[in-house]
């Protein structure tokens, strides 16, 4: 008993050993006296401050509560010491709108930096803050949700551990029982308080749109949707679940927002930001009608006037809730991106084939009519893999389908599609070279992307005759391998030489920094499927010189649907990169002309894009005095270029009497490279 007495009786002292600090009376859980203070020193050197509270006068410190008294809100040092200055300057602008600061009432806003600026990094930049601080001294948010591609859900968890480390626990749903996964997001949604176990979900579209009624009964603090230009469609079911979710604040992330049209653009706004653009029918007769008249090439200058007008109100609506910076900026930290566009000539069994098919089609007349049908879109799906390679239309060959009667008796004598035969397609043979001479020459790594799986299959099959080690990832990938094999093939001692990607399957997000060089065989209608598939190397972590070839089949339909991306992208430019001079290159009317094959041209985009570096077919440089050579078109060089030659692989390509030529646009000039 005395024992015990004694030990009681001494007064408590901290544990530390040569503790110095204060040994005040004060008891756990009593606030602590004073100001309120922010969780980080606003006056550190290097300090990112999103907000400042107003100075008060010393007759007003007097009086105010001092319960009250808001405080800065700072970026984590942590964070805001790997943050480049313009990644900081987005983090400010999202802080800024999802608190209401840019737009009395609106919370959302759009990241629309083109790919490879750093988007993940600003957004986890801006849950952590919102998760931690407020200038109330609180949390502003208990949690967030993170909703991407079904691809990038472990790429957004391995973010989150590489740049808050153990600070935080993200709940990742990338597989499981609907019993399962329904457990984990009722647990999540029932979380309260200032202390949340794991305040952050990632979720892709697809379980969102199967489990949204879990989701649905509580609130989120902060949703932000990755590759936000899946939501472009207002009718779909992803678009309508997320809309229902109980959340003001909405960041929508898309190196593209613009795609298609105007309308889509109003549905990624209107998503974010209620009501700010009217309704659809509203944004229609305002803004989408006078502004694509008066981007027509046949407009008249009273069109143009009115297009341009309404273009400048719109954009001083929408920049008050969308940031975009374009990829130029990269140009200071990553090696120099030279992309070049390469006509290839048909072979001349392709050329039969592609001639008796458009004398036989009777699609061809429906469209020439205006009609577009079902087998309308087959016969441009037919003629998009023909230009690939003959093997893809061999079936409907044998089975003499509409437009293919007879044409067996085009192919060689003893023809079979177990073997490749690349001399049969103009790109494939091209494909081969560039191949050939980069395993023998380099050490480089490249990625091949097909819009069809069937072009894969052709890829592998070459790959295997050539011995070529290779990986491939497209839609029938689970998610936990996709990120798997990306680790591998980015990693230096991995033997695979090739990488083949599905663009639709995995276009979005990856980071296939292993590479260099990337080949696109085939264009897509859209714009944005093309932009994305190739930012997959030229991004934060490449050391190389990054090589991009898009392959084109010379004066066919392919030529047509790069010359509608054309129209969309001059589109995209003028509304969200705010160009104003953006060249009207193509009529409506011409972009109609898809059932036509030019067999007397290098290149028939460059015939009609009014190029002003060529006098009489032949490439000038430098270009003509009083030539303008601002918009990117111009700025393609024609086959008589030598400069366009200095790229060792399709330079070996060429002198091996490859029968194509190319045109060139470099980022070189951007960064003053002689």
């Amino acid at each position: 008993e005395a024992f015990i007495r004694s030990i009681l009786s001494k007064p408590f002292r901290i544990p530390i050993p040569n503790y110095k600090g204060p040994t005040g009376l004060r008891a756990l859980g009593i606030k602590r006296a004073g100001l309120r203070s922010p969780l980080h020193d606003p006056f550190e050197e290097g300090a990112l401050v999103l907000y400042e509270p107003p100075p008060l006068s010393a007759h007003e410190q007097l009086k105010i509560d001092k319960d009250k008294v808001p405080v800065h809100v700072v970026v984590d040092p942590v964070l805001s010491r790997v943050l480049r200055p313009h990644q900081r300057e987005g983090v400010k602008f999202l802080w800024e709108c999802v608190t209401s600061r840019r737009i009395p009432g609106s919370h959302g806003c759009i990241m629309a930096d083109e790919m490879g600026l750093g988007k993940t990094l600003q957004c986890i930049t801006l849950m952590w803050t919102l998760l931690r601080q407020s200038p109330d001294c609180k949390p502003e948010i208990e949690k967030a949700m993170v909703v991407s591609p079904s691809s990038l859900v472990r790429n957004w968890y391995n973010e989150v551990e590489k740049w808050l480390g153990g600070r935080i626990q993200p709940l990742a749903i990338d597989g499981g029982s609907k019993e399962e996964i329904d457990h984990k997001l009722v647990g999540f949604m029932n979380q309260r308080g200032v202390r949340v176990p794991s305040p952050i979900l990632i979720i892709s579209y697809e379980t969102f749109r199967l489990h949204a009624e879990a989701l649905q009964k509580g609130s989120v603090g902060l949703v932000i949707c990755d590759e936000g230009h899946r939501l472009k469609n207002s009718e779909n079911q992803t678009y309508q679940a997320l809309n229902s979710l109980n959340t003001p604040r909405r960041v929508l992330i898309s190196g593209t927002p613009i795609q298609n049209d105007l309308l889509e653009y109003f549905s990624l706004v209107h998503f974010v930001n209620s009501g700010i653009l009217g309704t659809a029918q509203e944004f229609k007769r305002h803004f989408e009608l006078p502004i694509l008249k008066g981007r027509d090439a046949d407009a008249s200058d009273a069109e143009r006037q009115k297009g341009e007008e309404r273009l400048k109100e719109l954009i001083s609506i929408v920049n008050r809730c969308l940031i975009r910076r374009t990829s130029d900026i990269l140009s200071k930290y990553l090696p120099v991106k030279i992309e070049q566009v390469v006509c290839c000539r048909l072979t001349p069994l392709q050329a039969e084939l592609y001639k008796n098919f458009l004398k036989q089609a009777k699609p061809v007349e429906e469209l020439k009519e205006g009609k577009i049908s079902v087998s309308s879109l087959s016969s441009i799906t037919s003629l998009k893999k023909l230009c690939n390679h003959p093997a893809l239309i061999y079936d409907k060959c044998v089975e003499e389908e509409e437009g293919f009667m007879g044409a067996l008796d085009l192919f060689p004598a003893g023809y079979s599609t177990k073997s490749v035969e690349p001399q049969l397609s103009g790109k494939m043979l091209v494909l081969d070279y560039i191949l050939a001479v980069t395993k023998s020459t380099s050490n480089d790594k490249v990625v091949l992307v097909s819009n069809y799986t069937q072009t894969l299959d052709l890829f592998e099959k070459l790959c295997r005759s050539r011995r070529y080690l290779y990986v491939r990832l497209d839609g029938t990938m689970s998610i936990k391998k996709r990120a798997k094999i990306v680790e591998r093939f980015n990693s230096p001692s991995s033997p695979e030489f090739i990488f083949m990607l599905s663009s639709k399957a995995g276009g979005c997000g990856l980071n296939l920094i292993g590479a260099n060089r990337l080949v696109m065989f085939d264009p897509d209608w859209n714009p944005a499927n093309d932009e994305q598939a190739m930012a997959r190397v030229w991004r934060d972590g490449q050391k190389k010189m990054c090589y991009i070839y898009r392959l084109l089949s010379t004066g066919t339909i392919e030529e047509k649907i790069f010359q509608r991306q054309t129209h969309k992208k001059a589109l995209s430019s003028c509304v969200v990169d705010e160009e104003q001079d953006v060249e009207r290159h193509f009529s409506l009317g011409e972009l109609k002309e898809l059932f036509t094959l030019n067999e007397t041209t290098t290149s028939d985009t460059h015939d009609k894009i009014k190029c002003r570096r060529c006098v009489n077919g032949h490439q000038v440089w430098p270009p003509p005095e009083g030539s303008d050579c601002t918009s990117d078109l111009s700025q393609w060089k024609h086959c008589a270029d030598k400069r366009g030659l200095q790229d060792s692989v399709l330079k070996a390509a060429w002198d091996a009497a490859v029968t194509f030529t190319f045109h060139h646009h470099s980022h070189e000039e951007q960064r003053g490279i002689p």
